[in-house]
């Protein structure tokens, strides 16, 4: 596994473009970090300091920070489908099943890779989350600072399923660019979906579960958006702010089950095809 990581990362690395982008991607989620510092002067009346409006608190922040990091997988969806259109059009796909590495071999070269990275991206969000959370959270009970640390594994299983489905893309367009396109054809079959479960049992919340299982959505559905919960700390007498954010286990195991569809379908691809 470590050799094919290697492998892997040594190709990355040598290609300027992909360095910079992944460069990005691990910077990017960082961003965070400065918008906790962020004072916002209102006509020298007063000043809104984010940080010292609540929303850093623990636990609410795993959450918080986890959903904004997620926003920025793009940048790393774009080195994933390159790496796969570079090996197409640089030949070096062809040459390493030449040197000995079998086209198993080279699929979980990729999904190595995949993991490697977003655990990486995990590490890192956690540890920001944590530093953050310590200065700006009035709470720092452990009981309470680690409440919530079930979204960090949400974010990594999210990360891990999208890129999957990007390497999936890469091996079946061969083109970055019409892989990227791919998710865009995906996100409107997902809202097809919705609209044919709409037909066929005539209620919004049943379109929705239907959708809830389609690759993109139950992606999205892993970290929902925290804006509503927040507004729900500001004001708890609203119960019809009152939605379902936490993490559940069959959201994770319907992830998880999609990306190995992707991997499993990313490896018939190439084991089909004439290189």
């Amino acid at each position: 596994m470590l050799r094919l990581i290697q492998l892997e990362l040594q190709k990355l690395w040598l290609n300027r473009a992909s360095r910079v982008l992944i460069i990005i991607s691990f910077i990017l989620p960082f961003t965070v970090i400065i918008l906790s510092s962020i004072k916002i002067p209102f006509f020298g009346l007063f000043t809104l300091e984010l940080g010292e409006l609540g929303i850093f608190n623990f636990p609410i922040i795993w959450h918080i920070t986890t959903f904004f990091a997620s926003q920025f997988k793009f940048f790393f969806a774009i080195v994933v489908v390159s790496m796969i259109g570079n090996e197409y059009s640089n030949k070096t796909l062809k040459q390493n099943l030449i040197d000995g590495l079998s086209k198993k071999e080279f699929i979980l070269s990729k999904f190595y890779t995949i993991v490697f990275f977003s655990f990486c991206a995990t590490i890192l969000i956690g540890l920001a989350t944590f530093i953050i959370g310590m200065y700006y959270s009035s709470y720092t009970e452990a009981n309470i600072v680690f409440r919530e640390v079930e979204f960090l594994l949400a974010y990594f299983v999210k990360l891990v399923g999208f890129f999957s489905l990007c390497l999936f893309a890469g091996m079946l367009l061969k083109r970055s660019a019409f892989a990227l396109g791919f998710l865009f054809i995906l996100y409107i079959v997902d809202w097809l979906v919705f609209w044919g479960a709409y037909y066929i049992f005539g209620t919004v919340d049943s379109a929705f579960k239907v959708k809830s299982f389609m690759p993109l959505e139950s992606m999205y559905n892993l970290i929902n958006q925290p804006m509503q919960r927040i507004a729900m700390t500001k004001f708890p007498d609203k119960s019809d702010m009152m939605y379902d954010y936490a993490v559940h286990w069959y959201e994770i195991a319907i992830v998880m089950g999609w990306t190995a569809i992707f991997i499993f379908l990313s490896y018939r691809l190439l084991k089909k095809r004439d290189l």
